[in-house]
């Protein structure tokens, strides 16, 4: 008879949680926002630090191919001149490098609100803290797309 299968566990028992791992990499208070934009989604963590900006466990000059995506994303941090005093680390999941830009610009300037709640008029001004409600328009049926109809044939 065949020796029976144990399963083995996932991770080994004495290794510590990922919580306090990740406690430990940043020192003091850690302030936390969510982006949105079309269907990208940007979970940020706004630590004291010297400005290191990761998406995804890459730099941000890396990870978005245009300077302009990347502009985009770190425009909250250079209209409050906070560029140097914070490391931001980022989780973007869903759309395209476009629509992560966006969720991640508004991830920053919500977890920069919760840091300090005096740059709120600065940020509203500049309508950093308005989510950009346009999505993607559905498909219909008897059209090609959302609005495109076939081409009309008289004969």
């Amino acid at each position: 008879m065949p020796a029976p299968i144990i399963p083995t566990p996932r991770r080994s028992p004495n290794r510590s949680s990922s919580k306090s791992r990740r406690n430990a990499v940043t020192q003091g208070p850690v302030y936390l926002g969510t982006g949105r934009r079309k269907t990208s989604v940007a979970r940020i963590r706004l630590a004291r630090g010297t400005g290191a900006i990761t998406v995804n466990g890459v730099p941000a000059a890396q990870y978005f191919p245009h300077s302009r995506a990347l502009q985009a994303a770190i425009a909250p941090l250079h209209l409050t001149s906070m560029n140097t005093k914070y490391d931001v680390i980022a989780r973007c999941d869903g759309g395209g490098f476009t629509g992560q830009a966006g969720a991640v610009r508004l991830g920053i300037a919500r977890a920069l609100l919760k840091a300090d709640q005096t740059l709120e008029p600065t940020l509203r001004a500049e309508g950093l803290l308005t989510r950009d409600p346009r999505e993607k328009e559905r498909q219909k049926y008897g059209k090609k797309g959302a609005r495109a109809s076939y081409q009309f044939s008289k004969r």
